[in-house]
């Protein structure tokens, strides 16, 4: 077997897959000259080597973190840096955002030994410990990878969502203002992070106002700031966020909902790339890059004289649109692999029946992305055992009818047995029974609506239709 001369060394370590010659001649063919080893003595011994020239270790999982964890020690307690590369099953999505988490530069799924997956594999590797990201099952291949990103900790697989991306870090490399558009719920600040984190004012600050949560006073002295003696409690100078912002991003998030007055306020900085704070003379002069989100449709404002078209063209030299979760499928399953990987019980990891990931592909998602985050909190408290069933989901306004697609790139545990019946009726007594816990654990609703995740209001509309067709809810109620 002849490996090319410029092939990258690799040492191999998979106790689970043996790597056969073929295996070794497909990788040598893509660039990787892998050193098999056989346990974590041998990856030791070949990390204290100084003749070993290995840039990367590629280490195989199973179902457990646990190796993982023994690697990464040694390799914090090697002289040299060295990349750290997982290999899993294809269904162990949660042990994959496990790794990112821990400092894998990459993750790839364990059958995979094509040329585009190690090229992209040791595209990371020479970028060194990139940041982690989310694991991408990418369309027209199970290959599992890791977004294409150098930035935070994001969830973009889905294809819509990984052009999203692409073209976001393209833009965050031009000092251009941005307008996010997307309903409540949908990420927009999420994208802000990521053309903030992608851009050269990368270690500046970010700073985010929401322009809907303020009167109208506390939003003109929270962004220009004041001097003191400007007025009565002004009693010394306040820095507002622009000057705060200074050599990195302020977020307007809600653009559209700042009054008239100070929309050609906040036009004349923008223009003049300046402030004069409320009560001084001294022009102050700002660097700062402006990216502002709306869930409104701001051309429609314009025309009802509710926005300034000249605001408009100012803060869209150009527009993003994060599309609503259930324009792309493909991020639902990885954002609950995430929100599950925040809480790990010990060493215990979550899992999701097949039954439970078709019902979660298959909602509407009025809430977005912020739904999915309660229906995922709602059932991890339900659960008693980490293994959410269909019976653990609990939605807000369960739609009549749900079509059954075949779940995708996450495939997990066997399924609880649900009881037989039509699926409609068995997530209402799913619900019904959620609700008569919360009540009998709570002391009063309003602690019951906390622990469901939704508001009081949503409790109290529920119980007055519970009291309709189950009269025992009134003596809980």
């Amino acid at each position: 077997m002849s490996t090319p001369t410029n092939a990258i060394q690799a040492l191999w370590l998979d106790p689970f897959r043996p790597l056969s010659v073929a295996d070794r001649a497909r990788l040598a063919a893509a660039g990787v000259d892998a050193q098999p080893l056989t346990t974590l003595d041998d990856l030791k011994t070949a990390l204290s080597a100084a003749s070993s020239p290995a840039p990367m270790v590629v280490l195989g999982l199973g179902t457990e973190i646990a190796l993982f964890n023994e690697a990464s020690a040694l390799l914090q307690g090697a002289g040299r840096k060295r990349a750290l590369v997982c290999r899993l099953e294809r269904r162990q999505l949660e042990l994959a955002v496990l790794a990112l988490h821990g400092g894998a530069c990459h993750v790839l799924a364990a059958d995979d030994f094509s040329g585009a997956a190690w090229s992209l594999a040791l595209e990371r590797v020479q970028q060194g410990n990139a940041p982690k990201a989310a694991p991408v099952a990418t369309e027209g291949s199970a290959a599992l990878h890791i977004s294409d990103t150098a930035v935070r900790s994001v969830v973009y697989v889905d294809p819509i969502s990984r052009n999203l991306l692409a073209l976001a870090q393209r833009v965050a490399q031009a000092p251009v203002a941005v307008l996010v558009e997307g309903p409540t719920g949908s990420g927009k600040e999420v994208l802000a992070r990521v053309l903030h984190e992608s851009s050269n004012a990368a270690n500046g600050p970010f700073i985010g106002l929401n322009c809907a949560a303020l009167p109208e006073h506390m939003i003109e002295d929270m962004l220009f700031g004041h001097e003191k003696g400007a007025f009565t409690g002004a009693v010394k100078e306040h820095r507002g966020l622009f000057e705060q912002a200074q050599g990195g991003t302020l977020f307007l998030d809600e653009i559209g909902e700042l009054p008239l007055t100070l929309q050609a306020k906040l036009l004349r900085v923008l223009q003049e790339r300046s402030l004069v704070r409320l009560g001084g003379e001294r022009t102050i002069a700002l660097n700062v890059r402006v990216v502002a989100a709306t869930n409104k449709n701001l051309r429609e404002q314009i025309a009802l004289r509710a926005f300034r078209e000249d605001l408009y063209f100012r803060l869209s030299t150009f527009k993003l649109r994060v599309p609503p979760l259930a324009e792309r499928s493909g991020d639902i399953l990885p954002l609950a692999a995430r929100l599950l990987a925040r809480h790990v019980r010990g060493n215990q990891a979550w899992s999701v029946s097949e039954e439970a990931q078709r019902m979660l592909l298959s909602h509407h998602w009025p809430g977005n992305v912020r739904e999915l985050e309660n229906i995922i909190q709602r059932a991890m408290v339900l659960c008693p055992d980490n293994h959410i069933g269909l019976e653990h989901l609990m939605f807000d306004d369960a739609p009549a009818h749900y079509a059954m697609p075949q779940a995708a790139a996450w495939t997990v545990e066997a399924p609880q047995a649900v009881a037989p019946g039509p699926l409609q009726a068995t997530v209402k007594h799913s619900e019904h029974h959620a609700i008569r816990a919360a009540l009998e654990a709570s002391r009063n609703r309003e602690e019951a609506a906390q622990k469901l995740g939704i508001s009081p209001r949503t409790l109290r509309y529920k119980l007055a239709r519970l009291r309709d067709v189950a009269p025992g809810f009134a003596a809980l109620s």
